[in-house]
């Protein structure tokens, strides 16, 4: 087991070396980055000024190898626009990605477990039918078609749900505020409702026909057929065998899906106006906050190989026939 973790520790390290080198290498593809620290009306002397003190007149190795040092140090340099350490500008974003992203997954899988259970258990029938036929629209609409659409039925139509804005929980209840995170609550629900349906309808959508396949494997074996010889309910044969073992592959992709969604926020965060990661990368893209965007990126990454290893382990949890390489 901790072999298995060593290597898969070196492994990370090896990829964030990748995700850096490919950051980095994106600020060089835009031009001389010395041109974004300073002002349109620097003379040649003040720009080759810049130059030498950020160091963009050494070599290409060399500022790549200065740059990797900074951020195992823990600096991702300073955001141009905010003019504050990138990182911290990032941190301050992720705990209502983290909101949305936890949001979205529970109400994904709150939803795909049971339909994609009504759908095996009734194979072949209208139930199964308009059940797939849902999975196949959410996984073909565009998540910010939908949000879109939500926006203008939901909020402006309906005016049901708010269309934009965040209500702080996570942000207070990590800093110890535990009676302003409780008070936030009802509200922070209430402004995800738009935004979370939209990053979870896919994710639902795969999910519920994941655990349909899942659940048709499982209840053609013959340990389930034994349990129904047996006299069990219905109910209890699909909880207690056939549903434990079609956990597996929904274990793995819940596990997965946390890193995508997080990941993939951007354009729903853009189109609800929500200010979490997604949104902070596509302004400073348009900004052209170079920091910003690398340190948002590594972030996401160093999150995405964590859950993995997660995964991982929990699966080998689970599954006492899965063996983790080196491990006892």
């Amino acid at each position: 087991m901790w072999t298995y973790i060593l290597r898969r520790l070196l492994q990370s390290v090896v990829v964030i070396l990748g995700v850096t080198l490919i950051s980095f290498t994106a600020l060089q593809i835009g031009g001389d980055p010395t041109y974004l620290y300073v002002s349109e009306r620097a003379t040649a002397e003040e720009i080759e000024m810049v130059r030498r003190a950020l160091g963009f007149d050494q070599p290409l190795y060399v500022q790549y190898l200065t740059y990797i040092g900074n951020v195992f140090q823990g600096d991702f340099g300073r955001s141009l626009s905010y003019r504050q350490p990138a990182i911290d500008i990032v941190l301050g974003a992720l705990p209502a990605t983290i909101e949305l992203t936890l949001f979205a997954i529970f109400l994904a899988i709150s939803f795909a477990i049971p339909l994609g259970i009504a759908a095996a258990l009734n194979r072949g029938t209208s139930v199964d039918g308009g059940i797939m036929t849902m999975a196949m629209f959410g996984q073909s609409i565009p998540g910010f078609w939908l949000g879109i659409m939500m926006i203008l039925f939901f909020g402006l139509y309906l005016r049901w749900f708010p269309i934009s804005g965040h209500v702080p929980f996570l942000a207070p209840l990590f800093a110890g505020d535990f009676a302003t995170a409780l008070r936030n609550l009802p509200q922070a629900i209430y402004h995800l409702i738009l935004p979370a349906v939209a990053v979870a309808f896919y994710s639902l959508s795969r999910n519920a026909r994941l655990v349909r396949s899942s659940m048709l494997e499982v209840l053609g074996q013959d340990y389930v057929r034994t349990a129904r010889s047996k006299g069990l309910t219905e109910r209890a044969v699909v909880i207690h065998h056939a549903l434990r073992n079609a956990w597996l592959p929904v274990v793995t992709m819940i596990g997965l899906e946390f890193g995508f969604l997080l990941g993939g926020v951007v354009v729903i965060e853009t189109v609800f106006s929500y200010p979490g990661i997604g949104r902070l990368v596509f302004n400073a893209i348009n900004q052209r906050d170079i920091p910003v965007v690398q340190a948002a990126v590594i972030l996401l990454s160093g999150i995405f190989i964590t859950l993995n290893l997660l995964v991982d382990l929990i699966y080998a949890r689970l599954d006492p026939r899965v063996k983790l390489a080196g491990g006892k």
